[in-house]
């Protein structure tokens, strides 16, 4: 691996969409370089020190949190003169997002009182009230032209369904959760998964419409589930337990297709490959060592490229195992599961196709 020469950063750092650009935080300022020569393409002052960056989905817009103001500002790559400044007032921001057209910026206060959906085009802006997460619970269809919020009131989880282009509420259902995690459309857009709360297993497949397509438990007790994730064709739904099982569904029955243990052991016959980084003593050939005058009035060296060399490690192979204590709370255990390892797990199997075929198999 090459690494180029270190840059200064202070808060967080963010590719664009596109991949052309890095957005980095320094301090109150924002560096835009260029991925191919870490040129400053652009430079933007901002009121106070950045806490967080996103980009908008065009490449063309990034806004900056400031959350101990607590403010948003965006700023334009293409028109560097544009502003935009965002202020809830006492209610607070605590975490803002894009929407999938670039021109709204969706904002969540303290205490989770209100989601706004603020406007670039005209200025106008749309609340939501009781919103359930700050920075989950808001998932947006793969068109764009829909989004669905979690909300809570009066003890009970719902989901509004807004459309995209007006933001008006197309819709509001109740779900059949005790304390509801996080929502996702599925990549076709025809249904929306739920997760329910750790303690209790429990994963919810509705439509849009509001209807219960399937309740999946598979066990009663202990921790419950972690994460939940689509495939990128939307065939397959992976869901990681707390159990260091990672369970498949099919869309077809919603039935179990396959379950994987995770192992802190790697046996053969296995098709991973296992990269250990070698730590390599510093040698410096002093033979050829010369001041020169740049060095000697106190200037930078120029940077150059730094290697780090891995070697590939036979099996069977045992990685740290950490048991975590019992007494606290949020135990790092569990699956996380990413739409990267559904992919890999769906090409493993010789792609979308063949696993269909073993679908109709079964």
């Amino acid at each position: 691996m090459e690494f180029t020469e270190a840059y200064k950063q202070t808060g967080p750092c963010c590719f664009s969409p596109n991949a052309r650009y890095i957005a980095v935080a320094v301090d109150y300022r924002l560096m835009i370089r260029d991925t191919l020569s870490f040129k400053v393409v652009q430079l933007f002052s901002c009121l106070d020190k950045i806490s967080y960056i996103e980009w908008a989905l065009d490449s063309e817009y990034i806004l900056c949190g400031l959350y101990k103001r607590p403010m948003i500002q965006a700023w334009s790559l293409t028109q560097p003169e544009w502003t935009c400044k965002i202020d809830e007032g006492p209610a607070g921001i605590a975490y803002a997002r894009w929407s999938p057209d670039s021109r709204h910026i969706l904002t969540t206060s303290e205490f989770q009182l209100r989601l706004t959906v603020w406007s670039l085009v005209n200025t106008a802006c749309v609340h939501v009230q009781w919103p359930k997460h700050g920075s989950k619970g808001v998932s947006f269809t793969k068109d764009g032209k829909f989004a669905a919020i979690c909300t809570r009131r009066d003890c009970k989880d719902y989901i509004n369904l807004l459309s995209c282009h007006s933001w008006e509420i197309m819709g509001v259902f109740a779900v059949d959760t005790l304390d509801m995690t996080d929502i996702q459309w599925s990549p076709d857009d025809s249904a929306i998964v739920i997760g329910d709360s750790p303690l209790e297993y429990k994963v919810l497949i509705y439509s849009p419409d509001g209807r219960c397509l399937f309740k999946y438990q598979a066990y009663e007790s202990g921790l419950g589930v972690k994460s939940v994730s689509w495939s990128p064709c939307g065939q397959f739904l992976a869901v990681g337990s707390y159990d260091q099982m990672l369970r498949v569904l099919n869309h077809l029955t919603w039935k179990t297709f396959a379950e994987f243990m995770h192992l802190s052991t790697v046996r053969a016959p296995c098709c991973a490959a296992v990269f250990k980084e070698v730590d390599e003593p510093l040698q410096l050939d002093m033979s050829e060592l010369c001041l020169d005058d740049d060095f000697m009035g106190g200037s930078d060296a120029p940077g150059g490229h730094f290697k780090v060399r891995y070697e590939v490690m036979e099996v069977p192979i045992t990685f740290p195992f950490q048991k975590p204590p019992a007494d606290k709370p949020n135990p790092k255990q569990g699956i996380e599961c990413t739409p990267l390892c559904v992919r890999l797990w769906v090409q493993k199997c010789g792609g979308a196709s063949k696993v269909d075929r073993t679908l109709r198999d079964l």
